[in-house]
Protein backbone atom coordinates (compact mmCIF):
# COMPACT_ATOMS: atom_id res chain seq x y z
CA UNK A 1 0.00 0.00 0.00
CA UNK A 2 1.18 3.46 -0.81
CA UNK A 3 1.95 6.10 1.74
CA UNK A 4 -0.03 8.71 -0.26
CA UNK A 5 -3.39 6.99 0.39
CA UNK A 6 -3.55 8.29 3.94
CA UNK A 7 -3.27 11.86 2.71
CA UNK A 8 -6.48 13.90 2.63
CA UNK A 9 -5.11 16.74 0.53
CA UNK A 10 -6.70 15.32 -2.62
CA UNK A 11 -10.17 16.03 -1.22
CA UNK A 12 -11.22 19.40 -2.52
CA UNK A 13 -14.97 18.86 -2.04
CA UNK A 14 -16.52 19.14 1.40
CA UNK A 15 -18.66 16.01 1.44
CA UNK A 16 -20.16 16.88 4.81
CA UNK A 17 -22.18 19.70 3.24
CA UNK A 18 -24.26 17.07 1.41
CA UNK A 19 -25.21 15.22 4.58
CA UNK A 20 -29.00 14.88 4.93
CA UNK A 21 -28.92 16.49 8.36
CA UNK A 22 -27.31 19.63 6.94
CA UNK A 23 -29.46 19.92 3.80
CA UNK A 24 -31.89 22.84 3.55
CA UNK A 25 -34.39 23.57 0.80
CA UNK A 26 -33.91 26.61 -1.36
CA UNK A 27 -35.01 29.66 0.61
CA UNK A 28 -35.84 31.96 -2.27
CA UNK A 29 -38.69 34.07 -0.94
CA UNK A 30 -39.73 36.39 -3.73
CA UNK A 31 -41.76 39.15 -2.12
CA UNK A 32 -42.01 41.16 -5.33
CA UNK A 33 -44.63 38.86 -6.85
CA UNK A 34 -47.92 40.01 -5.48
CA UNK A 35 -49.99 38.27 -8.10
CA UNK A 36 -51.84 39.68 -11.09
CA UNK A 37 -53.30 43.17 -11.07
CA UNK A 38 -56.95 42.57 -10.27
CA UNK A 39 -58.22 46.01 -11.33
CA UNK A 40 -56.71 45.84 -14.81
CA UNK A 41 -57.94 42.29 -15.35
CA UNK A 42 -61.47 43.26 -14.28
CA UNK A 43 -61.43 46.24 -16.66
CA UNK A 44 -60.41 43.99 -19.55
CA UNK A 45 -63.12 41.48 -18.64
CA UNK A 46 -65.75 44.24 -18.53
CA UNK A 47 -64.68 45.42 -22.00
CA UNK A 48 -64.99 41.86 -23.34
CA UNK A 49 -61.25 41.43 -23.99
CA UNK A 50 -61.00 37.96 -22.48
CA UNK A 51 -57.76 36.95 -24.21
CA UNK A 52 -55.93 40.06 -23.01
CA UNK A 53 -57.35 39.54 -19.51
CA UNK A 54 -56.06 35.96 -19.53
CA UNK A 55 -52.60 37.02 -20.65
CA UNK A 56 -52.46 39.73 -17.98
CA UNK A 57 -53.71 37.37 -15.26
CA UNK A 58 -51.04 34.80 -16.14
CA UNK A 59 -48.26 37.37 -16.49
CA UNK A 60 -47.38 37.76 -12.81
CA UNK A 61 -48.14 34.53 -10.92
CA UNK A 62 -47.36 34.41 -7.18
CA UNK A 63 -45.00 31.44 -7.48
CA UNK A 64 -42.31 32.55 -5.04
CA UNK A 65 -44.49 33.82 -2.23
CA UNK A 66 -45.58 31.79 0.75
CA UNK A 67 -48.49 34.13 1.48
CA UNK A 68 -51.54 31.95 0.97
CA UNK A 69 -53.92 34.91 0.77
CA UNK A 70 -52.09 36.25 -2.30
CA UNK A 71 -52.23 32.82 -3.94
CA UNK A 72 -55.94 32.46 -3.16
CA UNK A 73 -56.73 35.87 -4.68
CA UNK A 74 -54.74 34.96 -7.79
CA UNK A 75 -56.51 31.62 -8.27
CA UNK A 76 -59.91 33.27 -7.77
CA UNK A 77 -59.07 35.90 -10.37
CA UNK A 78 -57.72 33.42 -12.94
CA UNK A 79 -60.71 31.13 -12.38
CA UNK A 80 -63.06 34.05 -13.00
CA UNK A 81 -61.17 34.83 -16.22
CA UNK A 82 -61.27 31.20 -17.36
CA UNK A 83 -65.00 30.94 -16.67
CA UNK A 84 -65.67 34.07 -18.74
CA UNK A 85 -64.63 32.28 -21.96
CA UNK A 86 -67.05 30.47 -24.23
CA UNK A 87 -66.05 26.94 -25.18
CA UNK A 88 -65.45 27.97 -28.78
CA UNK A 89 -62.96 30.72 -27.76
CA UNK A 90 -60.69 28.56 -25.60
CA UNK A 91 -58.55 27.06 -28.37
CA UNK A 92 -57.81 30.48 -29.86
CA UNK A 93 -56.86 31.85 -26.43
CA UNK A 94 -54.51 28.94 -25.71
CA UNK A 95 -52.87 29.46 -29.10
CA UNK A 96 -51.80 32.98 -28.13
CA UNK A 97 -49.77 31.77 -25.11
CA UNK A 98 -46.10 30.81 -25.09
CA UNK A 99 -44.70 27.67 -23.41
CA UNK A 100 -43.99 29.19 -20.00
CA UNK A 101 -47.35 30.93 -19.82
CA UNK A 102 -49.06 27.70 -20.85
CA UNK A 103 -47.35 25.94 -17.95
CA UNK A 104 -48.56 28.64 -15.56
CA UNK A 105 -52.07 28.22 -16.95
CA UNK A 106 -51.85 24.47 -16.39
CA UNK A 107 -50.81 25.14 -12.76
CA UNK A 108 -53.90 27.28 -12.29
CA UNK A 109 -56.09 24.61 -13.92
CA UNK A 110 -54.82 21.95 -11.51
CA UNK A 111 -55.27 24.33 -8.60
CA UNK A 112 -58.83 24.91 -9.81
CA UNK A 113 -59.38 21.15 -9.78
CA UNK A 114 -58.29 21.10 -6.12
CA UNK A 115 -60.83 23.75 -5.08
CA UNK A 116 -63.68 23.78 -7.60
CA UNK A 117 -66.14 26.65 -7.78
CA UNK A 118 -69.78 26.01 -8.74
CA UNK A 119 -69.85 24.89 -12.36
CA UNK A 120 -66.12 25.26 -12.94
CA UNK A 121 -65.13 21.59 -13.23
CA UNK A 122 -66.52 21.01 -16.72
CA UNK A 123 -65.00 24.18 -18.11
CA UNK A 124 -61.66 23.46 -16.43
CA UNK A 125 -61.66 20.05 -18.09
CA UNK A 126 -62.21 21.77 -21.44
CA UNK A 127 -59.33 24.13 -20.71
CA UNK A 128 -57.15 21.17 -19.71
CA UNK A 129 -58.00 19.39 -22.96
CA UNK A 130 -57.07 22.42 -25.10
CA UNK A 131 -53.85 23.16 -23.18
CA UNK A 132 -52.85 19.49 -23.40
CA UNK A 133 -53.52 19.49 -27.16
CA UNK A 134 -51.35 22.60 -27.53
CA UNK A 135 -48.48 21.88 -25.11
CA UNK A 136 -48.50 18.11 -24.88
CA UNK A 137 -47.47 15.82 -22.06
CA UNK A 138 -44.41 17.95 -21.34
CA UNK A 139 -46.53 20.68 -19.82
CA UNK A 140 -48.19 18.24 -17.43
CA UNK A 141 -44.84 16.78 -16.39
CA UNK A 142 -43.32 20.22 -15.85
CA UNK A 143 -46.28 21.34 -13.74
CA UNK A 144 -46.44 18.22 -11.60
CA UNK A 145 -42.69 18.14 -10.93
CA UNK A 146 -42.29 21.86 -10.25
CA UNK A 147 -42.06 22.68 -6.57
CA UNK A 148 -43.28 26.24 -7.00
CA UNK A 149 -47.06 26.20 -6.80
CA UNK A 150 -49.70 28.83 -7.33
Amino acid sequence: MSIATTSTKFRSVDVDQYNEDNYQDEQTEDTSTSGPDENQVNQLLNMGKNVEALQLALKNPPLGTKNQAVKDRAIALVTRVLLSFKSSEIEKAVGTLDKDTTDVLMKYIYRGFENPVDGSSGLLLTWHEKVFASAGVGSIVRVLTDRKRV
